[in-house]
């Protein structure tokens, strides 16, 4: 599957950033589409439009948990180990896009109370779509280094 141009479709048929990254991996995460889209539905528009950390990201970021994240609360290494993933998906999206704060990819103020609808010119000016994409190109290039456990 690609799931970056599933995330994109998604995207484009109304989940926010987050919804749509995860939503895309349901395949790999084994949860269902409804459920990965309650999980992230919150942080869309940089966390609830607050244009903090760019939802794609934040979708990557619980894909990335769900696939390689700790369990073991006792043990610094596995936490440590899953900080510096995060931290290196972090580095890569933001190499790509310039950063990872929303109000900066979009070059917006920090809240956005009342959002723009959804028109062809408005997915012609934002990025958003690109950012999903890319942070599933991310992850994707992630997972094909990084086999995952079963």
């Amino acid at each position: 599957m690609d799931h970056s141009i599933h995330a994109a479709e998604l995207f484009l048929d109304g989940y926010n950033c987050a919804q749509a990254v995860a939503v895309a991996y349901c395949d790999l995460t084994g949860l269902t589409p409804d459920f990965s889209a309650r999980m992230a539905s919150s942080f869309g528009g940089g966390m609830g439009r607050l244009r903090e950390v760019c939802g794609a990201v934040s979708g990557m970021f619980m894909v990335a948990g769900l696939l390689y994240g700790y369990t073991n609360t006792t043990d610094d290494t596995d936490k440590k180990a899953h900080y510096a993933r995060i931290q290196e998906l972090a580095a890569q999206f933001k190499s790509e896009a310039g950063s990872i704060v929303c109000r900066e990819i979009l070059k917006n103020p920090p809240s956005d109370p009342n959002p723009t609808p959804r028109t062809q010119e408005f997915y012609q000016k934002r990025p958003c779509a690109r950012m999903v994409i890319l942070a599933c190109q991310i992850l994707d290039r992630y997972i094909q280094e990084h086999p995952i456990d079963t």
